[in-house]
């Protein structure tokens, strides 16, 4: 029985590490190949820069005030390799302290005006109805 199992165990047989074989193989070796070499990559460096504006998106949902210096920090973030995200990250999140004594509100306001629905009128304009409204003025105290 010994010499039975020695004789299988020495026989030599044919091994397949693969269950394909020639042009099949290569063919899944360039795919896996491109996939390793461009495509991966391209989705890392995509989901890299995905989580490192984060920040940037929750400051401007939450109307921080200073969503500017934290895009800036996100921008330098990814110059460092990532090393300022967390700052930029908890920045979002924070109200500034002095903020609302400063200017009396702890939200971000518009830098532009709204849009009215009148054309605004030029200076010489505006100077004219204002010298009209106080002549009417001036009239009505002497009446």
């Amino acid at each position: 029985m010994a010499l039975l199992f020695a004789g299988l165990a020495l026989h030599p047989t044919s091994a397949h590490a693969s269950f394909l074989h020639g042009d099949a193989l290569d063919s899944l070796a360039n795919g896996i190949a491109w996939v390793a070499i461009i495509i991966a990559p391209l989705i890392g460096i995509v989901a890299f820069w995905l989580v490192h504006i984060l920040p940037e998106k929750i400051a401007e949902k939450r109307k921080h005030p200073q969503a500017g210096a934290i895009q800036c920090l996100c921008l330098l973030s990814l110059a460092f390799g990532g090393l300022l995200w967390p700052i930029a990250w908890l920045w979002a999140y924070s109200k500034p302290v002095f903020y609302r004594m400063a200017y009396g509100t702890d939200v971000a306001e518009p830098h532009g005006h709204a849009p009215s629905e009148e054309k605004p009128a030029s200076e010489s304009e505006q100077l004219r109805t204002r010298i009209a409204e106080l002549e009417a003025e001036i009239k009505k105290g002497k009446a």
